[in-house]
């Protein structure tokens, strides 16, 4: 065996023994700035109208698009997309205002008789939680009636789903949002981009923006998607307890929400 294969070896191993610590260092420096954009920035109070609480929790809801500020069209921003597909659909895409107390952009409207607030965080996805709390808190939205967007690696383009809280599956952008509101629960509409073919880093590919080829099928994702989306809002049942949510997103960890006309429990566009 030669010098070089056994170097290339050792290398190897170094490299794989390192990797794992370093990845649990990464996300507790991600952990701690969490916190620490948390405790310096008091959080905003419930907002008032008219001198009195706006809606009753019950029929509030809000709906956030993770993803990065000003990478619009990447993969990773794909919640993003969704959710303004959503704003349109609902008739008032211009009505988006930004608000610093909650570091990001807001949309308020109604959907029947729920008053559903739409959030773009301003920060980075890593950090979308901060914004997320933030919100939360103005609104007095509790994480059970938060409802997040975000894109999928393992799920394919083309295929999307609704899933009743649980782990964040590696993802960034959620595991933020736990990690703020200290609670798992938040239902989470799973947006299929795929993973990345040959070598490319798993980075590149979900910061880089959709092909030529890829874009009529999400043009298909997004329609279908909102739609998923109303239905799961304007649905009358109850939605999981934080005392109930790690406990139920276990038995039911991939579960996700049946169209009107279909039975199945993960969508795939037509």
């Amino acid at each position: 065996m030669s010098n070089t294969t056994v170097r290339g070896k050792v290398w190897t191993a170094v490299t794989q023994t390192f990797k794992l610590p370093m990845a649990l260092i990464m996300r507790m420096i991600t952990k701690l700035i969490n916190r620490v954009l948390m405790n310096t920035s008091a959080l905003p109070s419930p907002k008032m109208m008219n001198g009195q609480a706006a809606v009753d929790c019950k029929r509030r809801k809000m709906v956030v698009g993770l993803g990065n500020p000003g990478m619009n069209g990447s993969r990773h921003s794909v919640g993003m997309a969704v959710l303004t597909t959503l704003a349109e659909r609902l008739g008032t895409p211009d009505s988006w205002r930004s608000d610093r107390q909650v570091s990001g952009e807001v949309f308020v409207t109604h959907l029947q008789d729920i008053q559903l607030v739409l959030l773009r965080p301003k920060l980075l996805m890593n950090i979308n939680g901060v914004s997320v709390a933030k919100a939360a808190s103005k609104f007095s939205i509790p994480p059970e009636h938060i409802l997040l967007i975000h894109d999928e690696l393992d799920k394919p383009l083309g295929k999307f789903g609704i899933k009743h809280g649980g782990s964040a599956r590696g993802h960034n952008g959620v595991r933020s949002c736990v990690d703020c509101l200290h609670t798992d629960v938040m239902p989470r509409l799973r947006i299929g981009i795929g993973r990345p073919s040959g070598k490319t880093p798993v980075d590149r590919y979900v910061l880089g923006r959709f092909s030529k080829e890829e874009q009529p099928v999400l043009d298909s994702v997004m329609k279908q998607s909102v739609d998923v989306l109303l239905t799961f809002l304007t649905d009358s049942q109850p939605q999981t307890s934080p005392a109930e949510g790690r406990r139920a997103s276990r038995k039911n960890k991939a579960r996700a929400l049946s169209p009107p006309q279909d039975t199945t429990e993960e969508h795939k566009q037509n």
